[in-house]
């Protein structure tokens, strides 16, 4: 490419980034106005700059700019809602979260692709592949809407923490039905189990180390020498967290949240920061969260093609309200219930039941599947996105309400 051409796609590229922050800051002033999830305000602000009405908007879903901003959004986001949780929450809820994180979406994926095998007729590899691809939740939707709403703290940290932990096992169970699909293998649980153990020891390991080293060089009494750059820390601390697990072949994405749980609780391990050090590092999270978030949503919205969404529509939102309303509240019972320790009330479990909105993580699956010409790729691609779309518009919109009926908001 000669530098001419070079320079004008550099311009292209810093015209969409502008795009996209005038049309974030929007949307965002508006989200606050009329009180709704600032993720639904910014996927219909992409779906109107992209290609199928305005156009002003091209940044392909392949392309390498698209997948380092959708990475690095994620790993900012899920290492900001590893932040929020406390050890002392995690004690009393660890086991729900591990049961919807694991069980949970053997569960979900069974279920939705035998909806999606007997509604949309298609073969059972394909549907099991569909719902697998489906059904891990989004972290980058629900941490920013739970912590906006004040909601019961042992009830939002479970979600985040089930949102943050079962991309692993969502994964690895859609490339495990991959492999029979295309004939290239036979799905073995052992073999997927110790790769599960593998990735997630690895990226706990990680994310723990991480976390405690940028914590010693920002907070600790003596070794403290890099406390007024803690942001530019946490910066590279999340892409050191990411690549390093995923060069172990690990999950980047359980290591950032490890990261960001063990930054969130650092007095744990006995370093401090001052009250205005705290604030600054709070305000440029807060901030930086944001940006991704608005980046993320709104190109996610420029990509969304109708024409393949059309073509699958009647059973896609057939198979998607199913998912929404048998395996999701199935799911919640069967892991949740079993779980003494926590003492889940109903209310606490309707709202578990309600709470799991698809994003970014099932839409990279869903790139990966196209990618790969996986059978039914296309089909699953369209489902993928009717989902993003129903469950933020319709349980993204409504979760304040609900939290407010179940008597599950707490007073600021």
């Amino acid at each position: 490419m000669d530098s001419s051409a070079s320079l004008e796609l550099s311009k292209q590229i810093l015209f969409s980034f502008g795009l996209v922050l005038a049309a974030g800051t929007v949307s965002g002033f508006l989200s606050q106005r009329i009180k709704v999830p600032d993720v639904v305000i910014f996927l219909l602000a992409g779906i109107l700059l992209g290609p199928e009405i305005t156009g002003l908007l091209h940044i392909k879903a392949e392309s390498a700019l698209n997948q380092i901003i959708l990475i690095f959004g994620s790993c900012y986001i899920l290492f900001d809602g590893g932040a929020s949780l406390r050890f002392k929450v995690l004690k009393e809820v660890w086991i729900t979260i591990a049961a919807l994180s694991t069980v949970g979406v053997v569960i979900m994926t069974f279920i939705t692709g035998l909806a999606a095998f007997y509604i949309m007729g298609i073969p059972f590899t394909v549907a099991l592949l569909l719902g697998a691809s489906t059904a891990s939740t989004d972290p980058a939707t629900l941490v920013p809407i739970l912590r906006k709403l004040h909601i019961r703290e042992r009830v939002s940290q479970t979600v985040i923490g089930e949102s943050a932990f079962n991309d692993v096992i969502s994964a690895i169970v859609t490339f495990g039905v991959l492999a029979v699909a295309m004939g290239s293998g036979e799905f073995s649980f052992g073999t997927s189990f110790i790769s599960l153990l593998k990735q997630s020891i690895v990226g706990v390991v990680a994310g723990g180390l991480m976390g405690y080293l940028a914590a010693l060089f920002i907070a600790h009494e003596k070794f403290n020498f890099l406390a007024e750059y803690a942001p530019v820390v946490t910066l590279m601390a999340v892409i050191g967290a990411y690549l390093g697990s995923e060069n172990f072949h690990a999950s980047g994405f359980m290591a950032v949240f490890v990261f960001g749980i063990v930054i969130g609780n650092k007095e744990s391990f006995g370093f401090y920061m001052s009250m205005a050090e705290q604030k600054t590092f709070r305000d440029y999270v807060f901030t930086t969260a944001f940006i991704m978030r608005m980046f993320i949503f709104i190109l996610l919205g420029s990509q969304v093609d109708f024409s393949l969404v059309n073509r699958y529509l009647g059973g896609g939102v057939a198979v998607v309200t199913i998912f929404m309303l048998v395996s999701r509240p199935l799911t919640v019972f069967l892991c949740a219930l079993p779980d003494r320790r926590a003492r889940w009330s109903i209310n606490e479990i309707i709202f578990m039941c309600w709470t799991r909105e698809t994003g970014v993580i099932p839409a990279a699956l869903a790139g990966l599947l196209m990618g790969l010409n996986a059978p039914g790729s296309r089909l699953i691609a369209s489902v993928i996105f009717i989902a993003i779309l129903m469950t933020l518009f319709i349980q993204a919109t409504t979760t304040r309400w609900l939290a407010g009926r179940l008597r599950l908001l707490e007073k600021t």
